[in-house]
């Protein structure tokens, strides 16, 4: 995710972004980035190290609204911040990040074909990611600046569209496939699957090395879907909220 957000923030502007980087006897031990939002986002800090970047980031101010990191990471760097600045750290959004093993496509295969989407679909784009964000609750208050920007869509089809899977660009030999959608009234057909391994299957052709996706880890049903398709779930992330 950070890998993504950076490449993001590189070709439409990091204005009001602080970027730095932990470094102990010269080496790098972790990378971070705080959005004019306030909000925190952290690669994986080795044991120990939480407090240092607290303390660090407390003093140049101003106060952090929240943080994002694996799960130890965050949860140790939220009560580093508790500690240094009494701010009360309330546990928000969780998320596991997966990644591509071995693609297999389900059997059987649903009908239908994927078809990538293209400027004339954009309407129907707009109304399909708005439709995801109200479903799982986010606002979309404009698209530029949205989770949906600059990514490439593809349906799955029948006689109507009904899945739609979108894909990052590469960075760095990764792509990251979001959102995955499938209307109430398709589900349970293998649709989203189906189109889960359509955009998988066409970033390996373009030549990624690591296609990643991440899940919400209540979500037993979705969890079970990728993991069938040959995704491996590799760590929880974590949001705090702080006031």
């Amino acid at each position: 995710m950070p890998l993504t957000t950076v490449e993001k923030l590189r070709t439409c502007g990091a204005e009001g972004t602080t970027f730095g980087w932990l470094e102990d006897e010269g080496e790098v031990q972790a990378i971070f980035y705080r959005r004019p939002s306030r909000r925190l986002t952290v690669t994986h800090l080795p044991a120990g190290r939480a407090g240092a970047l607290a303390g660090h980031l407390a003093d140049l101010g101003p106060l952090l609204s929240g943080v994002t990191a694996d799960h130890d990471t965050a949860t140790a760097f939220a009560g580093a911040w508790q500690r240094r600045t009494g701010a009360t750290a309330v546990p928000g959004v969780r998320v596991r990040l997966h990644r591509l093993g071995t693609l297999t496509p389900p059997e059987p295969v649903p009908a239908g074909r994927g078809r990538v989407l293209g400027a004339a679909d954009r309407a129907d784009v707009v109304r399909w990611c708005g439709e995801f964000a109200a479903a799982v609750g986010e606002t979309v208050d404009s698209w530029a600046g949205s989770r949906f920007a600059g990514k490439r869509f593809t349906f799955w089809e029948t006689d109507v569209p009904v899945a739609m899977a979108g894909s990052t660009s590469m960075v760095a030999g990764m792509v990251r496939v979001d959102p995955v959608y499938t209307p109430a009234r398709f589900r349970g057909r293998g649709y989203g699957g189906a189109v889960t391994v359509e955009v998988s299957r066409a970033a390996l052709a373009a030549g990624a090395t690591d296609v990643v996706l991440f899940t919400d880890p209540a979500n037993a049903t979705s969890n079970a879907l990728y993991q069938r398709i040959g995704y491996v779930p590799l760590a929880d992330f974590t949001g705090y909220d702080f006031s």
